[in-house]
């Protein structure tokens, strides 16, 4: 089969590779279309390296066509389509993955985009609900709004009833998070999202807050952060170190959580089988009557990998980044 090897950071090259199998458990999918992570720009440069098993092609989610079955799947079945989380191996003609991360294609999505949906669907509900329990009523904090995760997590907690702030970096990208149902939207170029979400909820501040910068946003974070409030950092993009005032922390009786879904157990309490299973029960009627759906920034051939990395590093793209493979 082929796929993307990535010789260096900028040398991303479509060529000859083992088949992929399915082992015990798993399914063998044809892919459509893979997802473009940041993830995926880390390992690129040598800086995330795949969990210990996991395939060293890049790519977290695909959309496609199941084709064979390893021993011990029952559930699903050959011509099946299907969209998938993985752990690496996305950027391929196949991928083999455990059965417990496939996912139906939701009926109202067509194949191609459904490779949108994986890993965002997986990553904002397993932070903001299974890990912050976050409510109807709540006031939620996102950053990065108009990021893959951001779209997707502006729909659902505006679907779960709760008030929705996000922030971005141009009008258009906050235009953008209105028209998914944010309704607080902060400009971090030239407005302090502190004091807005401060403003806008009444000096109370916000229930939970997820973060993709770090470092840079943690004691802000923090300030941000209502009594009793929940901070789930998924990203680093500000870097790895920075100070904590845990006098903060404790009269807030806050909790800040670092979390990570690449490298979870496929099985078990806060595996990757039941996130999934969370996300289709909970999320795919989200999709199916219409309050939710993947928003799509950009499409390439796959043979155009870098050029893709390369907008979605740029932070001139809204929504998700895909890979054709199959057309």
């Amino acid at each position: 089969m082929r796929a993307i090897v990535a010789h260096s950071q900028t040398q991303l090259t479509w060529e000859e590779v083992p088949d992929a199998r399915p082992r015990y458990g798993e399914v063998l999918i044809r892919v459509n279309t893979a997802g473009v992570n940041r993830a995926d720009l880390l390992q690129a440069a040598g800086k995330y390296p795949p969990p210990p098993g996991a395939s060293p092609i890049m790519g977290l989610e695909v959309s496609g066509t199941i084709c064979a079955l390893g021993d011990g799947v029952t559930r699903w079945s050959p011509g099946q389509q299907v969209c998938a989380l993985l752990a690496g191996g996305g950027y391929a003609e196949y991928v083999a993955v455990p059965a417990g991360q496939v996912l139906p294609v939701p009926e109202t999505v067509e194949v191609p985009h459904a490779a949108a949906l994986p890993e965002v669907a997986c990553t904002v509900w397993s932070n903001l609900v299974m890990t912050a329990h976050l409510a109807s009523g709540q006031v939620v904090l996102l950053h990065g709004g108009a990021s893959g995760i951001g779209t997707h997590a502006v729909q659902v907690t505006r679907a779960l009833g709760c008030r929705v702030a996000a922030t971005a970096g141009s009008e258009n990208k906050l235009d953008l998070c209105r028209e998914l149902g944010a309704e607080i939207t902060i400009n971090y170029r030239d407005e302090d999202f502190v004091e807005r979400i401060r403003a806008e909820s009444g000096g109370a501040g916000a229930n939970v807050i997820l973060d993709i910068m770090g470092a840079a946003y943690l004691d802000r974070n923090v300030d941000a952060l209502a009594l009793d409030g929940r901070l789930i950092i998924i990203g680093m993009q500000g870097g790895i170190n920075a100070e904590l005032n845990i006098g903060k922390l404790v009269g807030k009786r806050a909790g800040v959580i670092g979390t990570t879904l690449r490298a979870r157990p496929t099985d078990g309490s806060g595996g990757k089988t039941e996130i999934v299973t969370e996300v289709v029960a909970n999320v795919w009627p989200m999709i199916a009557d219409g309050r939710v759906r993947p928003i799509i920034g950009a499409e390439f051939p796959i043979e155009e990998a870098h050029a893709a990395q390369e907008l979605l590093a740029s932070g001139d793209v809204s929504g998700k980044v895909l890979l054709r493979v199959d057309d």
